[in-house]
């Protein structure tokens, strides 16, 4: 096996690992996996946003969460997210971010069960150009007055976990983002 391939446990609907595949294997075949996403905000309380590189099998060129990744194989999804952190956005992390929520693997997600989390950081960053084309802030209204719907303008994961984001925080007052 090449060692660039890299390797997902598979889960069942309980989030429960079942085995494991190729990346390619995985997606081509709809089997449920598992992902993190990190929203970083700043002190104006703007959410930076990474717009995923042409290069990516998953829709190129769209809006999508600071920090977006599988978990790989063998690993939980703490270690994910510090791990991602760092390899997409050049944040390191002494200790695991804030969690927000977890999503069941559905459509939005690509069949990925994803924990999202939440950092309070103004940079600066260090983009993985071979994976990130532009980084940008988004205010909260700026969001909602955008085409979230469109999947070729934001992914439909973050579309999703926005929404949850906006809907969770409009129910818990003392939730901040």
């Amino acid at each position: 096996m090449n060692e660039e391939t890299e390797i997902f446990d598979i889960v069942d609907g309980r989030d429960e690992v079942i085995g494991s595949a190729s990346r390619e294997e995985v997606h081509r075949k709809g089997l449920k996996h598992r992902s993190v996403h990190l929203l970083v905000f700043n002190r104006k309380g703007e959410v930076l946003l990474q717009k995923r590189s042409m290069q990516k099998d998953t829709f190129p060129n769209t809006w999508d969460s600071t920090v977006s990744g599988h978990v790989d194989s063998g690993e939980n999804y703490d270690q994910s997210v510090i791990r991602e952190s760092n390899e997409e956005m050049g944040i390191k992390f002494d200790s695991v971010p804030d969690r927000m929520f977890k999503i069941a693997a559905c459509e939005e997600t690509d069949h990925e069960f994803c924990w999202v989390y939440c950092h309070h950081h103004d940079g600066p960053f260090f983009p993985n150009e071979d994976e990130i084309s532009e980084v940008k802030w988004f205010s909260p209204e700026e969001l909602e007055n955008s085409p979230l719907h469109d999947s070729s303008v934001f992914s439909p994961a973050f579309s999703l976990i926005w929404r949850m984001l906006m809907r969770n925080s409009e129910s818990d007052s003392s939730m901040q983002i």
